[in-house]
């Protein structure tokens, strides 16, 4: 099941990335909860580290394919860029917040996915995900469903150097 989330998951990175035309994505390796990718896209390569959520709430309700995901897309002057993808549609203009130890980090919405509001600020989320152990990832469904997400940040740093020389 995991590999099928990470199958969908890959094919959700390139739809968002505009990358028709890419190759399909390489599995560099898995760091406990976080696996490294890459792939060559029209821009050039792209690399990036995925997760999937270890626990959902509400129960009994369909979230679709969740994931946390940090990339790098040299070619586009990109490094770091982390994104929240739903299986749902969020509801539109709310935010979704990330938490690590206690701080939080604002998301805007966009579809079913979310990046960091103000972009100064993903170098210290990254950061965060790096000396944390824990994260939790807060949303709204366009339906109005409070959604949470928790995630396990082991890995997270191994990953994210697996694909520092992305180029």
């Amino acid at each position: 099941m995991f590999a099928r989330k990470i199958a969908t998951a890959i094919v959700l990175v390139m739809a968002a990335a505009g990358t028709a035309s890419a190759q399909s994505p390489t599995r560099i390796q898995q760091f406990n909860a976080w696996g490294a990718y890459s792939y060559q896209s029209g821009g050039g390569k792209v690399c990036y580290v995925l997760s999937v959520p270890k626990e959902k709430s509400p129960a009994g309700v369909d979230h679709g394919d969740i994931f946390f995901l940090v990339s790098q897309r040299p070619g586009q002057n990109i490094s770091y860029e982390p994104q929240v993808m739903v299986g749902y549609q969020l509801q539109d203009n709310s935010k979704v917040n990330v938490v690590i130890d206690g701080r939080t980090f604002i998301m805007f919405t966009k579809g079913n996915s979310a990046w960091v509001e103000n972009a100064a600020e993903e170098p210290a989320l990254v950061a965060a995900m790096k000396s944390g152990k824990d994260m939790s990832v807060n949303a709204k469904s366009r339906k109005g469903t409070a959604t949470s997400y928790s995630y396990s940040l082991s890995g997270i740093s191994a990953a994210l150097k697996q694909i520092e020389a992305c180029k």
